[in-house]
């Protein structure tokens, strides 16, 4: 990690061949204007109504040095990550006349980084794609690391690919404006952080759990530098999830399948902070973890805000959120694979636990039905 004037730090994604994630960028549109390089002639820029001034500004900053800008707003949270919309903007390409040389920008939250880097990934088999996240989920997980996709009605992100950004830009400054909620829930991946590889951030956030919910406070900005470097460092030994990368996805399986029986309704940071209990519990059954640090799950997860259970709606059973899980895309065939920790900075694979453990992990955190 290199610090730059003005605290700003970069942190390298990849190694030499990498990209550049700056945190505390300043001045977003030159930023771009530097990532995107010479010889690039159009630019499409995909945002989120929310955010709709910060990406005016990276236009405006792009059309003023030469570049041909096209703007275009998709649809909030998960509903912009859909094939029609992908549809949609590959026309806006090809009406353009865009070519290798060209790129694509994404401005909002993780679901607009996930599809702006899907539609680079798929034009022309590949264009450049830079993002700018706006939300503290975004920084610190789905913008980093070069995942992008789509989702279908049978699962969320089972359409996509590979495609590392040519570089990240992360203004902490628009977390400012950030709705608490919205803010608690990113802490989910940030956490999820600090039990696969940095105990720190577990530190830091339970000496000063307001300090970690105040987006002005260098205690978050710690922690979202830390949690960006753990995810660097695993992206860069592991491009392409073939085992270490999955370490990533802790808490995950369990959180997707709440997303998609929810119909997307509830925050991701939400879903992978029960998701995280989960995964301890599952981990505690199967004689792999400790009672203490399921325990401190629990902990530090309730200090922030976030739950540790989960109330499914009427009409859900488990056996619903079991049929989901069968099709996450770490399952390999009809076998169920989970991460799950031994200790604290110690991750590994679960793989087929017998359905009893699944279902008394889900009893430990599951709550009445909702009416």
């Amino acid at each position: 990690m290199r610090r730059s004037e003005g605290g700003t730090r970069r942190i390298r994604v990849g190694g030499p061949d990498g990209y550049d994630v700056v945190v505390g960028a300043s001045d977003t549109p030159a930023e771009v204007a530097a990532l995107l390089g010479a010889g690039v002639a159009r630019v499409l820029v995909v945002h989120a109504a929310a955010v709709e001034h910060l990406a005016t500004s990276v236009a405006d900053g792009l059309a003023a040095r030469g570049v041909q800008v096209h703007t275009e707003v998709v649809p909030d949270g998960e509903a912009a990550k859909t094939a029609d919309v992908a549809v949609h903007l590959w026309g806006v390409l090809g009406r353009a006349g865009f070519t290798r040389t060209d790129a694509v920008v994404g401005v909002g939250g993780g679901a607009v980084t996930d599809l702006a880097g899907f539609v680079a990934a798929t034009w022309l088999r590949g264009v450049a794609v830079v993002q700018v996240p706006t939300t503290l989920l975004a920084m610190v997980d789905a913008a980093v690391g070069g995942k992008t996709g789509i989702n279908t009605p049978e699962g969320k992100n089972l359409v996509g690919a590979f495609h590392p950004p040519a570089g990240v830009l992360v203004d902490l400054r628009v977390l400012h404006s950030l709705p608490r909620a919205d803010l608690v829930a990113g802490l989910a991946e940030v956490i999820k952080g600090g039990f696969i590889a940095d105990p720190v951030v577990l530190d830091l956030v339970q000496a000063d759990p307001a300090a970690a919910t105040d987006p002005r406070s260098p205690v978050l900005a710690e922690l979202v530098a830390r949690k960006i470097a753990v995810k660097a460092e695993v992206v860069t030994a592991d491009l392409t999830e073939s085992w270490l990368r999955e370490i990533l996805n802790y808490g995950h399986t369990f959180a997707h399948a709440i997303e998609q029986v929810e119909g997307y309704r509830v925050r991701h940071g939400d879903a992978v902070a029960v998701g995280l209990v989960y995964a301890a519990e599952l981990a505690r059954l199967a004689g792999r973890l400790d009672d203490a640090t399921v325990a401190r799950h629990r902990t530090v997860l309730e200090a922030v805000g976030l739950p540790t259970t989960y109330a499914p709606p009427e009409g859900v059973a488990w056996d619903d959120l079991l049929a989901v899980m069968r099709r996450d895309k770490k399952t390999r065939g009809a076998m169920l694979r989970f991460v799950v920790l031994s200790a604290v900075g110690a991750p590994e694979r679960l793989e087929g636990p017998d359905e009893d453990l699944l279902r008394r992990a889900y009893d430990a955190v599951a709550a009445p039905s909702r009416d």
